[in-house]
């Protein structure tokens, strides 16, 4: 992620009118008279036709077309109706409201009902007040709105009759009178399920329900099984495994932190042919039983015997003595919530390579590292047991590397899926798992696999894909992929530092990636869930987790809550209840996302006052500053800069201890100020001034204790130190042009290499660009020795390191090596080396001000924003250099050329050119 600008300046940015001087440089060209405006793609909460909505105020969003340039809506109409034909059943008319955003229109109308399905359309005009009619009609279905829509319980299997590793199966049958007409199942569990009826997978590869605070919430799907359902008997069974739930997936390695029980629910609404409602669920008459998954963790992998029968379960002849009556489980008070973000599930497939490794062994590449499963052609002898082992790399030798990812010698672990031959020929995949990998050896086949024989699957949250990125240097497009998979790989359940070890929530990762994510996939609902997620589970006194969900249950142990509890304290991390809000709002116009996180917001920033008051260690020994100490933030725990290049997690660790004062009244001072940005945005003038005020002092006494020299030297002298200061505008114009000074000196003093870690290596190349630097800012992109972006695509990496070397001196491999916070770079990428960035919150207002250099030829990159598709594409050569925009219907946009020349305009696509010479430029259509 990269901000061009500091946040705060983003809001400055956004109401800043041209110049006279500016606008009379616009450029127009006759063309011929638009279309009257129209809307259409309509999205309900994001969904473009949702089923079982948890929103009574869901917002309704449209795109804009028609023909020509500078398009604007100057009003709309929307109606909401219970039938797809309006007339006497619409529920909700707006009338014509005067209005230009496309989005953010909450549905105010009479009260909506569980589980009843909605029509909705709109018309607008333009600024000629014509309109181009009503739009084509979409739908949305609510889920159960409150606690007295639910009545089925929660089952569960008898302690005695299932492993306490294996997946639970359970089953029940129904009896209709009569055909289905309309028919929805309320689905959810304690693990991953699976959903079937009468045989048929409904849930398919998805793995639901996605990770919450299970201790407060759960989600629930909802699943049109209209034409599922038959008169007579039916059979509806669920199959359900670890999951998040109780697999060994959190930070502190652990297995059962939410409990130890897995769990089933479910509940079918009915309307038959005969004019009969149903309404059956999961309860006592329900059975539970074992199948052929014989265990299932989301990190270790699948353990599956093919001999154990898997129709029977399925249908009306179940295999005696195998099931029986379930438990209940006692009452909870966690609460059902709706699906708000597409499910994980299978995104694309790979093709593999397959080989013999110098030992013999059986190897697959799938070309790609990802998240997913493999699926694979198995045949041999019964009893046979085939193993599948999966990495990320290979060791120098050629051979599968399991020994990278393991952290305790003592303790080894792996993924790996098991899979036990029934003697048949059979496609298998495993159900409830998920491996970061690239590679995998299988061992037990007596034959060798032919390609054709394997199948890479990714999973990831199904999120459009938001953005493209192409250069003439082919590294940095290569560059971009590996940002891209490593996003896919991680949008998962919920965003994760890495798909392998932890797999948990870091705050401080999505905080720094967040910009550079909105620019990868269609990511707001996605990340508003996380920190619904972060305001659910942080403290009263403002403790924010550093992973989102904290891991913090009653099972999780005294040392792991105690721990939680005081490695909440840290900036950085705990910023991303400030950052990522106030991000969100920039790229999607989202005001409700600051209404709805406010008091998360102020809770942080009001527990780092509190904290600053507290005297620290870390200024025992340096130069006190009076009065303004009390602004200074030297007590708790702060991560740092995390991983700076050579750094080993031990040393980042303790730096972060030791030596965080300067960063975190730095971050301190920038959440106060973006936190006053918004309740200047909701309206609250007190808190703004407030937070402002604070904001000030903080800046104050930052630059009392750790700017010297003019700026010369601020903090310990480290590159970061000067992004910092730069990023967030701490400084005055005389020390920010001396810190720029510094920052090169470092660099060079680096060999051109950058010295930054997970915060800072972000906002550094802007900090280049925005004093002045745009060469050096060339030379880190374009450098490829370690440290260094390239380094790695060099290397042949198809995703994003979490460190910068990636291995050893001994050439062994280190950390993770799918991790997407470094990846941040691509924001940048997008935002000034090709231009593409929010002047105004959502894209309202865009500016286009390309960065040229670095010997490139040309660059194009485009991004989705909530108006629709914003591109660009520059090019260079020995005529001149020329730019191509396209500015989405709706929208409006700055044009900055590399010869400083700007223009004001509208929505269309508009060509620029600038001659090397410096003469004035042209436009053309």
């Amino acid at each position: 992620m990269q901000r061009p600008r500091p946040r705060h300046h983003q809001r400055r940015a956004a109401t800043s009118p041209l110049t006279p001087h500016q606008q009379s440089m616009r450029r127009t060209t006759p063309v011929k008279p638009a279309a009257a405006l129209s809307a259409t793609n309509l999205r309900t909460n994001d969904f473009p036709e949702p089923l079982g909505i948890g929103d009574a105020h869901p917002e309704l969003t449209w795109h804009l077309v028609g023909d020509g340039r500078d398009l604007l809506q100057t009003a709309f109409q929307v109606q909401v109706a219970l039938r797809d034909d309006f007339g006497d059943a619409v529920l909700w008319d707006t009338g014509p409201v005067a209005g230009s955003r496309p989005f953010g229109l909450r549905y105010s109308g009479a009260p909506l009902s569980s589980s009843t399905r909605y029509w909705w359309r709109v018309r607008v005009w333009d600024q000629d007040n014509r309109s181009g009619g009503w739009s084509e009609s979409a739908s949305f279905e609510t889920g159960i709105f409150g606690s007295d829509g639910w009545h089925a319980q929660w089952i569960t299997a008898r302690r005695d009759s299932v492993s306490t590793t294996a997946p639970i199966y359970l089953r029940g049958e129904l009896e209709l009178s009569a055909p289905v007409v309309r028919g929805r199942a309320y689905a959810s569990a304690l693990g991953w399920y699976r959903l079937f009826v009468n045989g048929a997978d409904l849930t398919g590869p998805a793995l639901v329900p996605r990770y919450t605070p299970y201790n407060e919430t759960v989600e629930y799907q909802v699943y049109d099984v209209t034409d599922r359902l038959r008169a007579g008997t039916n059979v509806v069974a669920m199959a359900v495994a670890d999951g998040r739930f109780r697999g060994q997936v959190s930070f502190f390695d652990r297995r059962e932190v939410y409990g130890d029980r897995l769990a089933g629910f479910l509940q079918l609404e009915l309307e038959l042919a005969d004019g009969t409602t149903v309404h059956w669920a999961t309860d006592e008459s329900w059975a539970a039983g074992p199948g052929r998954i014989i265990e299932s963790d989301p990190k270790l992998g699948e353990t599956v015997d093919l001999r154990v029968p898997d129709s029977d379960w399925l249908a009306d002849d179940a295999v005696p003595g195998r099931f029986a009556p379930v438990d209940l489980l006692p009452p909870h008070a966690r609460r059902l919530i709706a699906e708000e973000v597409p499910r994980v599930t299978r995104i694309r497939s790979f093709a593999p390579k397959t080989w013999r490794s110098p030992a013999g062994r059986q190897l697959v590449d799938l070309g790609q590292n990802l998240a997913g499963v493999l699926r694979i052609r198995l045949a041999g002898e019964a009893g046979t047991t085939v193993r599948l082992t999966f990495s990320e790399v290979l060791t120098s030798d050629g051979e599968l590397d399991t020994d990278w990812i393991i952290q305790n010698p003592k303790k080894p672990w792996y993924q790996r899926d098991q899979v036990i031959l029934d003697g048949s020929e059979q496609w298998w995949r495993p159900w409830f798992t998920i491996h970061g990998f690239r590679y995998v050896e299988i061992e037990g086949l007596s034959e060798d696999l032919a390609p054709d024989d394997v199948e890479g699957i990714a999973l990831s949250s199904d999120l459009p894909t938001a953005g493209s990125f192409s250069a003439s240097d082919s590294r940095l497009t290569q560059l971009w992929h590996n940002v891209h998979w490593s996003t896919r790989s991680n949008f998962t359940d919920t965003p994760t530092d890495c798909p392998t070890r932890e797999r948990s929530g870091w705050t401080g990762d999505i905080q720094v990636f967040t910009p550079t994510a909105t620019g990868m996939v269609d990511s707001r609902a996605f990340l508003k869930r996380y920190l619904r997620n972060l305001a659910v589970e942080q403290k009263d006194n403002g403790n924010v987790s550093p992973w989102i969900p904290s891991e913090r249950s009653g099972n999780a142990g005294f040392f792991a809550r105690l721990l939680g509890d005081f490695l909440g304290n840290s900036v950085g991390w705990g910023d991303a209840a400030v950052l990522m809000p106030w991000d969100i709002y920039r790229y999607y116009g989202d005001e409700d996302v600051l209404s709805t996180q406010y008091d998360s917001m102020r809770k942080w920033v009001d527990r780092l006052e509190r904290s600053a008051r507290r005297r620290g260690f870390q200024r025992w020994f340096s130069s006190r500053v009076g009065k303004a100490e009390r602004y200074i933030l030297d007590s708790g725990f702060h991560w740092g800069e995390w991983l700076r290049p050579g750094e080993h997690v031990p040393w980042s660790f303790f730096d972060g201890v030791l030596h965080g004062a300067g960063l975190a009244t730095a971050y301190f001072e920038h959440s106060a100020r973006l936190l006053s940005n918004a309740a200047e945005v909701l309206g609250h003038s007190g808190d703004a001034a407030r937070y402002r005020a604070l904001a000030n002092s903080v800046r104050q006494a930052w630059r009392a204790a750790f700017v010297r020299d003019e700026g010369r030297r601020i903090g310990r002298d480290l590159q970061d130190d000067y992004v910092r200061a730069i990023a967030f505008d701490l400084l005055s114009a005389d020390e920010r042009q001396n810190a720029s000074t510094r920052l090169i000196e470092l660099i060079e003093g680096a060999g051109m290499h950058l010295g930054t870690g997970f915060l800072s290596t972000p906002m550094l190349l802007s900090a280049l660009v925005d004093t002045g630097h745009e060469d050096v800012a060339f030379r880190l992109l374009l450098q490829d020795t370690a440290p260094s972006w390239l380094f790695a695509v060099k290397q042949g990496a198809t995703t994003i390191w979490e460190t910068w070397e990636g291995y050893d001196e001994h050439g062994r491999a280190r950390e993770s090596h799918n991790h997407y916070a470094l990846g941040s770079v691509a924001g940048w990428m997008r935002e000034q080396l090709a231009g593409i960035t929010p002047l105004a919150p959502g894209y309202e207002h865009i500016g286009f001000r390309p960065v040229v250099g670095g010997g490139l030829t040309f660059v194009e990159s485009s991004v989705e924003t909530p108006y629709g598709s914003a591109s660009i594409r520059w090019d260079v050569s020995e005529m001149g250099g020329r730019v191509v925009v396209t500015v989405p219907t709706g929208s409006r946009a700055t044009v900055t050329l590399p010869d400083r020349t700007i223009h004001a305009v509208g929505s269309g696509e508009w060509t620029f050119a600038w001659p090397l010479a410096g003469q004035s430029d042209r436009l053309s259509r």
